[in-house]
């Protein structure tokens, strides 16, 4: 490298030094270039296809019609009212019981809790019952369920709600709930009875024919 070659270096050395020093006092820092941060797509795709854990009003409409068939022509108002109240369930029971009371009464069912999750459970359900109640029923049962932490937790005894008991478009209704757990039976069928009774439904694995 010649003289002049030399010289030339040195002064753009000291040009840059000068420039760094002059920016530092003005409270600048020479930062290096980084390149644009990029979304993780992973995040992305976990969000976008995270599951909603709870049934829409329109899912439950639908499953609830062709449940009860000719019987639901109000189920749509039903299934609203509850809604109204509630919110949106995490599981549903689709089943048939069968009950009779005159003062004291008794009711027995079977049928299959669905979740939202995808779990699946087969269901008994039996209990008593005592008030200003009396007649007899056949009906089919969609039950709504909230706060169901799995399908195992179904299966404990259900005291009923007093006064609870309505009917909306036909449909009878009435809740059941034990802590956080909330059980809403929609029933539609041949004689079909609401009372001013208290009481509790044990839901069960097997068939208990003893409802006490």
């Amino acid at each position: 490298m010649n003289n002049a070659a030399r010289l030339s270096l040195f002064i753009g050395l000291l040009l840059a030094a000068g420039s760094t020093h002059a920016l530092a006092q003005q409270g600048i820092n020479p930062t290096p270039y980084q390149a644009p941060k990029t979304q993780d797509a992973t995040t992305t795709t976990t969000t976008t296809t995270q599951k909603k854990q709870t049934f829409s009003e329109s899912e439950i409409v639908k499953e609830a019609s062709d449940f009860f068939g000719g019987a639901a022509k109000g189920m749509a108002d039903a299934v609203h009212s509850v809604f109204a109240k509630n919110g949106e369930p995490n599981a549903y029971i689709k089943g048939e019981e069968g009950s009779g009371a005159f003062v004291v009464g008794l009711r027995y069912g079977s049928g299959d809790l669905f979740m939202k999750t995808g779990e699946r459970r087969k269901v008994y359900w039996q209990g008593p019952s005592i008030g200003w109640d009396w007649g007899g029923d056949a009906v089919k049962v969609f039950t709504l369920v909230y706060n169901l932490p799995n399908g195992d937790t179904i299966y404990q005894r259900f005291p009923g709600v007093e006064g609870s008991a309505y009917l909306v478009g036909g449909i009878g209704i009435n809740y059941q709930q034990r802590g956080d757990i909330k059980l809403a039976p929609m029933r539609a069928g041949v004689g079909l009875r609401l009372g001013a009774s208290v009481g509790y439904l044990a839901y069960t694995r097997e068939r208990n024919w003893l409802p006490f």
